[in-house]
């Protein structure tokens, strides 16, 4: 195996796929990257903790000659990072040693035969879509935040997403709060499909989609969901277990409407954070004619009062929440205004953008202060 690349062209490519790597691994040959290089003078780098998998790949230009083999991850990109930026590399493989040379530097890194790396098997895909990159990013960092982590019920530490004839819809909760956005997307499915993403397959696949337009095709499998993109493929296991039935959960008949500046609303709410109680993080709500009065105090017995101008005509009502949640919502919505729908001090409340058509619903449970 020989190539030569530049340090700009396998830098990016390497980093993220190194992102799946976990560093403390039960075999040894799951902390290395796979290189292999093809006839045709494709690099293809490999990554996986057996749960999410990424392979990488790069044209390689110049003279070459195509093999197979795995060399540990971290040191890899410490190696690439720490070279100047216009530097090229030239890898070849010596007496089963990776050496890397670019200019006066050489490098030696051990390596492990690439027979023992693990690599997914394929399996025939149920449903297939494709969408926009970005879409499919909008989708993820607008309700990623409201996944479960490291709870017992296993199947909220992941994101469901439930595909049909007409949408495409994510949902994340972690029993407190509840997350759902849902777009416009085809889809040839005899009933609707619902797969739950784990937790760290839906962190590096949103780290893995750009901004733009290029499009992304994605196989949802028994056992795996598959994403394509031009340069990169993503593969992850799926969580085997039954997500809640989110309809249940959405707040019906919420008859106390507020509308607000997005923004002032959010800055309200972080400043009256700083002195909430640090390990519950509630404030009260206090709801009265076009005005919503936040209050926040500690066991040190410092308080916090704030005061927003919104529309709201109905009765006065006091609420609690955990003001953490509130600031994520208002942080994902992209729109000026926003809505919060509330029936009583018991009661979830529903937010949303003001005036939108219902494609992004947050949901948060209100606290005993």
């Amino acid at each position: 195996m020989h190539f030569s690349i530049s340090r700009e062209a396998i830098l990016k490519p390497l980093q993220l796929v190194t992102g799946v790597v976990e560093r403390r691994q039960t075999l040894p040959v799951l902390s290395n990257v796979l290189l292999s290089l093809s006839a045709d003078s494709q690099l293809t780098i490999t990554g996986t903790d057996l749960e999410v998998e990424l392979c990488g790949r790069i044209p390689v230009s110049g003279t070459s000659r195509p093999g197979d083999i795995t060399v540990p991850a971290r040191k890899l990109v410490d190696i690439c990072k720490s070279l100047a930026e216009d530097a090229t590399l030239e890898f070849s493989v010596d007496e089963g040693k990776m050496v890397i040379k670019s200019g006066r530097s050489r490098f030696s890194l051990a390596t492990l035969p690439a027979t023992e790396f693990p690599v997914t098997e394929e399996e025939p895909g149920t449903c297939e879509l494709t969408l926009s990159q970005s879409a499919l990013k909008a989708l993820l960092d607008g309700t990623s935040f409201a996944m479960a982590q490291q709870d017992v019920r296993y199947y909220l530490n992941g994101m469901l997403f439930e595909v049909s004839t007409q949408h495409l819809r994510v949902v994340a909760t972690d029993g407190h709060r509840l997350a759902m956005q849902t777009m416009y997307a085809h889809a040839i499915v005899d009933s609707p499909l619902q797969i739950i993403l784990p937790r760290k397959g839906v962190i590096e696949l949103a780290r893995l989609l750009t901004g733009d337009e290029a499009t992304v095709a994605i196989v949802f499998g028994r056992n795996h969901v598959k994403a394509r993109t031009q340069d990169y493929t993503f593969t992850s296991k799926l969580v085997d277990g039954k997500f809640p039935d989110y309809n249940r959960v959405l707040p019906k008949g919420g008859d106390k409407h507020v509308v607000g500046d997005r923004q002032e609303l959010k800055l309200a709410f972080a400043r009256a954070s700083i002195l909430s109680n640090e390990k519950y993080r509630g404030v009260r709500l206090l709801l009265s004619d076009g005005e919503i009065r936040i209050l926040a105090n500690n066991p040190d017995q410092e308080e916090a009062e704030e005061s927003v101008s919104v529309d709201y005509a109905g009765e006065p009502l006091e609420i609690g929440f955990n003001v953490s949640y509130l600031v994520d919502v208002l942080s994902v919505l992209s729109s000026e205004r926003v809505k919060i729908s509330m029936h009583d001090s018991n009661s979830s409340a529903l937010l949303e953008a003001a005036g939108a058509d219902g494609d992004a619903l947050y949901v948060v449970m209100p606290m005993r202060l």
